[in-house]
Formats: structure tokens, C-alpha cells, sequence
């Protein structure tokens, strides 16, 4: 036998097998358990659960990510005056202060969609006709119509919203969460990724990555499906007593091995991805059965109407994670059908726009109810977003653009002052109206940590000589979201 690796890759132990396979990374490389500065400075475990900063209001996040970027001129952001200027060209007065691809013909013309638009509950919250059953939560929501972002590419952008940066590298929010707090429930992941369709979402695990963060604290992405994670089950032919005594004898092996080797983190990390991938059989399996709900659950979130099933059984997915203490829950909308695979509405924006309204509605409204009947909403905080908006004149005569200079997110649940708006786009809606209000994705994310009891200044990890926080050398957190 050449070395210890090649003896136990050959003694095909079936639960070996399913920790690599499940809780590796997408390139490859495995789970590191700690850093080797943290194992010098004696901490040895990563996941350990961390007293916040101060008292949160929140305990967990769902993060509803909107692939492809919503139009908010079309959901959320009533703009009468686009109405009135519809089919004119962009007035010059608007577009100070941006540089816009050259644009001529109908891509210079201001579009509106015939949208009908009411405002909802005692907040006077304004909706459009794509979000009926949303517009019922209006006074659970609190809307930042000020967001702007860099950059007006998907990849990059949603890299920007999820990690701060628009190059890979850097850790995603949910690692920093799960970093900073650690785990509330050791039998599952404590960040976990989860989307509707067959294909791994736009821009992929860069989006949950760890960054520079140790390893163990990226994502774990749950697969549409009964079974939400590849190999997690026992291998037919092998006993339960017989894989335990296989994960004790290899526990031992690594643990001595690790005696010599004091700085070798994959050695503690294969440890603990052994041992979480065999308490993930029992309990992964049962935390994503939605069908252990009522009747009257699965229809609050749409399960079993073709428009909104797949994306009703992931949201109740969700709320049965945060349920069971997993701290944050990165949901990515995928497609409404084969025609519309997301958000993207560059052309015919009544019929992407209506299919991706009708799958999400419905669910998302569900959410909120399911959460805030359960008493859960008042810890667990809701977050709609997406890579950036989408702008007021057309393109392609029925579809609009991106739009990076203002758009509309909201927050949920967890401490937020529900039934607010804050901050508001020009008079046609493209750009931010007052550059103080304007909210950057690293004021977001500076945001949800504050609610989470963390400061994000204090949120830090020494990184090749340089101290690191979640929100770079920017950020602020909005206190006027928080209740």
C-alpha cells in the first residue's frame, strides 16, 4: 500500500464516500475544519455556537434572491409620471450622472406596462396587479426603494450582492453569518443554499463560497427533489452497525494521524464532515419532507398548482430549516417554465414578468403568513433581492434593461419596522432621488448583520496579513429599517 489515503480510498468505505462527495467542494478540495492560525490559538471547533455582539432581533435569514433581476417599475414602484412620458425618448434631465450604452429607436423611448396598481394596507404600500397575494403582507414589509448597486451584468452583480465583491474570492454573507454565530443545530448545515429547476443557479457556488474563510463555514446547496443531497443515503449492503464501526475506525485513523501532523486542518475537517454526513441521514431527508405538513400548509405556499409547486415546496423548505435552527437559507428563484428561465425580461416583459410573478407570489405571501402564524417571523428575517433592477425606457420595444442606479429590495420579520419605505427612485424611476437615502448591497448586508446582533466592523478574519470584515472598508447599517 502506498499511503494511508490510497488504503482507505481502497477499503471502500461507503460513508467515506458519502462525506466527500456531499460536503466537498464544488472544485474538488475538502472541507477545512480551521485554519491553522486557529488551530494554533487553540480553537477547535469552528462551528461552535458564538454570543452575538449584542442582542439581535434575529435569529435567522432567508435570503430571496430574484435571478435575472425584477422590473420594480412593474411590481413595487408606481410612477405616474412614466405613464404620463410613456413613448416619448428619455428626457436628458434623467440620465445625469450615469453612462448609458448608446441608445436610439425604441431602446430610447420610456416604457410602461399595462399594469393596474393599488396601494394596500394601512401603510398605503403601492403593488401592481403581478403580486396580488403579496400586496395582502404590505404592512409586514419594509421597502428600501433607494438600492443601487455596481456593475449592470448578471454574474458579476450577483456575485456583488452575495459576497460584496464582483470578482470570486471573497466569502458570501451567509458564510460571515455562520462564521461569526456558528451552528444552532450541529445535525444539519448551518447555511444552506436551495433553488427550484433542474440547473445549479446563475453564476454558481461562488455565490455560497467561503471565500477565504475556512471552508466549513460555504454553503451546502439542498437539490430540488426528495433527495436534496447526492449519496446521503446508507448503501443498501452495509448494516448501520457496520458504517458506524467504518466512521469509528476512521475517525481514529485521522485523530492519530493528527497527533504528528498538529497544523493539517483537513484532517479535523474530514472528521467533521464524516460525522455531520451521517447525522444528515436522518435528519436532512426529514427537515425537507414538506409533506409531513397539513394540507392547508402545502396550499398556503402553492404546493400542488402547477405555477407554483416547485417553488412552494423549496419556500416551505425554508421555513422548516429555520425552524429546526439553521441560520441562513440563500433561496435563488429559478425557472417559471420552459420558456421563462428567470427574471430577465429584455423583450416581451408581460410574459416573463407574468409567468416569474405567478410562481413566486403566492409562495413568498405564504412565507410571510406561514412565518408569522408560528411566531417565527419576529426572529426570522425575510430579505427579497436581487443583482439590480430594470430600467424605464425600453428595449427591444417590450422589455427593459438592467439597471444599476436604483431599484427596489425589502425586508421582513426579524426586527425590521414593518409597513416602512424608505428612500424613492426619480420621477420616471431610474435613478436614486436622494443620494443620502441610497442603499449599496454593502449597507444591506451591514443591515442584516446589525439585526443579527453583529457589527460589521467587528465581524473580522485575518486574511493573508489583512484584517477583513463582511463589508469590505464600506457600509453602513440603515437604522431606520430597524423597529
Amino acid at each position: 500500500m502506498k499511503s494511508r489515503r490510497e488504503f482507505l480510498h481502497k477499503a471502500g468505505l461507503g460513508l467515506g464516500a458519502l462525506g466527500v462527495s456531499s460536503l466537498a467542494l464544488p472544485g474538488g478540495g475538502l472541507l477545512s475544519y480551521a485554519n491553522a492560525a486557529d488551530l494554533a490559538a487553540g480553537i477547535d471547533d469552528p462551528l461552535a455556537p458564538k454570543k452575538p455582539h449584542f442582542p439581535g432581533t434575529a435569529k435567522s435569514v432567508i435570503w430571496l434572491h430574484m435571478d435575472g433581476a425584477p422590473s420594480h417599475l412593474d411590481l413595487f414602484d408606481h410612477k405616474p409620471e412614466l405613464i404620463k412620458l410613456a413613448g416619448k425618448p428619455t428626457p436628458d434631465s434623467f440620465t445625469q450622472g450615469i453612462q448609458l450604452a448608446t441608445r436610439g429607436g425604441d431602446s430610447n423611448k420610456l416604457f410602461i406596462s399595462k399594469r393596474e396598481w393599488k396601494q394596500h394596507g394601512q401603510s398605503g404600500a403601492w403593488f401592481s396587479d403581478l403580486l396580488p397575494n403579496l400586496a395582502q403582507r404590505a404592512d409586514d414589509i419594509a421597502f428600501i426603494k433607494s438600492s443601487v448597486t455596481v456593475g449592470a451584468t448578471h454574474n458579476i452583480s450577483i456575485l456583488k450582492l452575495n459576497t460584496g465583491d464582483l470578482v470570486p474570492g471573497r466569502p458570501s454573507l451567509g458564510a460571515w453569518v455562520q462564521y461569526a454565530l456558528g451552528s444552532a443545530n450541529r445535525d444539519l448545515p448551518s447555511y444552506v443554499v436551495l433553488y427550484n429547476g433542474k440547473n445549479e443557479p446563475q453564476g454558481g457556488s461562488v455565490n455560497w463560497s467561503s471565500g477565504f474563510l475556512p471552508a466549513v463555514y460555504q454553503g451546502t446547496a439542498f437539490l430540488p427533489g426528495e433527495q436534496p443531497i447526492h449519496n446521503l443515503a446508507r448503501p443498501e449492503l452495509i448494516a448501520a452497525a457496520a458504517q458506524r464501526s467504518e466512521l469509528d475506525l476512521l475517525k481514529q485513523l485521522n485523530q492519530h494521524h493528527a497527533t504528528r501532523y498538529k497544523g493539517d486542518s483537513e484532517l479535523k475537517a474530514r472528521i467533521e464532515a464524516y460525522e455531520l454526513a451521517y447525522r444528515m441521514q436522518s435528519t436532512a431527508p426529514e427537515a425537507v419532507d414538506v409533506n409531513k405538513e397539513t394540507a392547508t400548509t402545502r396550499a398556503l405556499y402553492g404546493i400542488g398548482d402547477k405555477d407554483t409547486n416547485d417553488y412552494g415546496t423549496v419556500l416551505l423548505r425554508a421555513r422548516r430549516l429555520v425552524e429546526r435552527g439553521v441560520r441562513f437559507v440563500q433561496v435563488v428563484s429559478g425557472p417559471a417554465n420552459e420558456d421563462v428561465r428567470n427574471w430577465d425580461a429584455h423583450s416581451d416583459l408581460e410574459k416573463n414578468h407574468g409567468a416569474m410573478a405567478r410562481m413566486v407570489d403566492k409562495p413568498i405571501a405564504g412565507l410571510l403568513a406561514d412565518l408569522k402564524s408560528r411566531g417565527l417571523l419576529e426572529s426570522t428575517l425575510v430579505v427579497w433581492t436581487s443583482e439590480f433592477g430594470r430600467t424605464s425606457f425600453g428595449e427591444s420595444g417590450d422589455g427593459r434593461d438592467h439597471n444599476p442606479w436604483g431599484y427596489t429590495q425589502w425586508m421582513a420579520g426579524g426586527g425590521v419596522k414593518a409597513g416602512l419605505t424608505y428612500g424613492e427612485t426619480d420621477a420616471i424611476g431610474l435613478q436614486v432621488a436622494d443620494k443620502e437615502k441610497a442603499v449599496d448591497t454593502y449597507d444591506l448586508h451591514a443591515t442584516v448583520l446589525a439585526l443579527l446582533g453583529l457589527d460589521h466592523l467587528k465581524v473580522t478574519y485575518l486574511n493573508a496579513g489583512r484584517s477583513e470584515r463582511p463589508t469590505v472598508v464600506y457600509g453602513k447599517v440603515v437604522k431606520e429599517l430597524i423597529a
